[in-house]
């Protein structure tokens, strides 16, 4: 089979190597905008091009004779690629437009779980008026302040140490209101997590729950990044959740794939990205994507024991009931290097050498290369995967990797460390009352 994989990123790096695992020795394509050193080396052949082009994206797929395309990115989906390949009659297991909408327009997203009644909606209203905004961010007093529209996870703002008083989160939500308009809802309070599922229109196959660290620096302080590293326990359930929290995720994932059908006529195939908060009063929902976390795809695919492409072609066939999903009940840790002065500013065009990472799995991610060479962007440039039968050795393996990758790079040490694990747990007791 030849299969195509949109995106140059490290999420699309695992996608890649999962692809590549497969038994039925599938033929890898990738169009992406910068050369990911890890996905050319698994392919047979690679388009340099904007993810976002759906025209040349969609002329290469016909031209490699393309059977199946997986898209990584939001952009390309919010643009309608799924859509463009479909008419030339390529299977895609990515999420058309419009029931993509659910990542890309959280105003939509939003409103769309209000009208269908979909379980762990937070409080929120949408503006494009200051005064009504500033008066319903009085009323509600703890915020969080989102754009309605795709800020690569990097434009929403809480009360706390990043808005420090009401004033300043009126100023923060005053700013985004010439992008459009703002999603103004309650500061939800607990820990978040992540929990991901293959679709495939109706049927949904779940993944291990993982918890995903934004904030740049140790001890959770810090600007939001794309995701600095993240982990997931041996098993289904990560370490401060229940198995009540995880089936409650479930069925919210599940009736809002129903529901967004009777929405929109359409069916969503594709991966389906769940970040909950969860609460005293049970999980709520931070927020949709139509395609796997980075980097919490880098945590969950290692594990996929079932094949990957199998998979892929259930999802794009809708014939998910028809194949036993199976992950591997391993620990993983997931470690970002990322250049010094990520995310507000960041160093680029700076040498990456990766020494011996023992047995982690590295996956690239921003990066570019040159005369062999692998350089920095900007962005997040590589992460290490360690595996393992508890979090603890997943993350003593992840962390030797880091300290063996050497360029003008900054990570966080603390991801996975049990004192920070031990945090979460207690605050969650506490939460509950316990």
């Amino acid at each position: 089979m030849n299969i195509l994989v949109v995106g140059g990123g490290g999420r699309e790096h695992a996608i890649v190597a999962a692809i590549e695992r497969s038994r039925q020795d599938p033929s890898i394509y990738a169009v992406m905008s910068k050369k990911n050193p890890g996905i050319a080396a698994l392919c047979e052949d690679f388009l340099l091009e904007k993810e976002t082009n759906v025209e040349k994206v969609v002329e290469y797929a016909v031209s490699k004779n393309i059977e199946l395309v997986v898209v990584g990115p939001e952009a390309p989906l919010s643009v309608g690629l799924a859509d463009a390949l479909e008419a030339e009659g390529i299977s895609v297991a990515s999420p058309k437009q419009k029931v993509a909408q659910l990542e890309f327009d959280k105003a939509w997203a939003r409103n769309f779980m209000r009208k269908n009644n979909i379980a762990g909606c937070p409080i929120f209203d949408v503006f494009t008026d200051k005064d009504a905004m500033d008066a319903f961010i009085d009323e509600l007093g703890n915020v969080a302040i989102k754009p309605a529209g795709l800020t690569g996870g990097k434009g929403v703002k809480v009360m706390g140490d990043q808005l420090p008083n009401l004033k300043a989160a009126k100023k923060y939500a005053a700013s985004l209101l010439d992008m459009g308009s703002v999603v103004v809802e309650e500061n939800l309070v607990g820990e978040e997590f992540t929990l991901q599922a293959f679709v495939d229109g109706k049927n949904l196959a779940f993944m291990p729950t993982v918890q995903d660290h934004k904030r740049a620096f140790e001890n959770d302080l810090g600007p939001n990044t794309g995701g600095m590293g993240s982990y997931n326990a041996a098993g289904e359930i990560l370490p401060f959740l229940t198995a009540e929290d995880v089936e409650s995720s479930k069925q919210i994932m599940n009736d809002t794939i129903k529901a967004l059908y009777k929405e929109t006529g359409q069916e969503y195939k594709g991966t389906l990205y769940g970040q909950f908060m969860i609460t005293k009063d049970g999980p709520k929902v931070i927020e949709f994507n139509a395609r796997f976390g980075d980097p919490e795809a880098m945590n969950v695919l290692p594990l996929l024991e079932s094949d990957y492409v199998d998979v892929l072609a259930a999802m794009a066939s809708g014939t998910l009931d028809k194949i036993d999903v199976k992950f591997s009940s391993k620990a993983t840790v997931c470690k970002y290097a990322v250049p010094a002065g990520y995310p507000d500013d960041p160093t680029k065009d700076r040498e990456v050498t990766v020494g011996d990472i023992g047995d982690a799995i590295l996956f690239y991610s921003s990066v570019y290369e040159k005369d062999g060479k692998v350089y920095t962007t900007g962005s997040r440039a590589v992460a290490v995967v360690g595996v393992a039968d508890s979090i603890e050795e997943a993350e003593e393996i992840a962390q030797n990797a880091l300290e063996n990758i050497s360029g003008d790079l900054h990570y966080r040490s603390d991801i996975g460390k049990s004192f920070l694990i031990q945090r979460r747990i207690d605050h969650m007791n506490k939460i509950r009352g316990q």
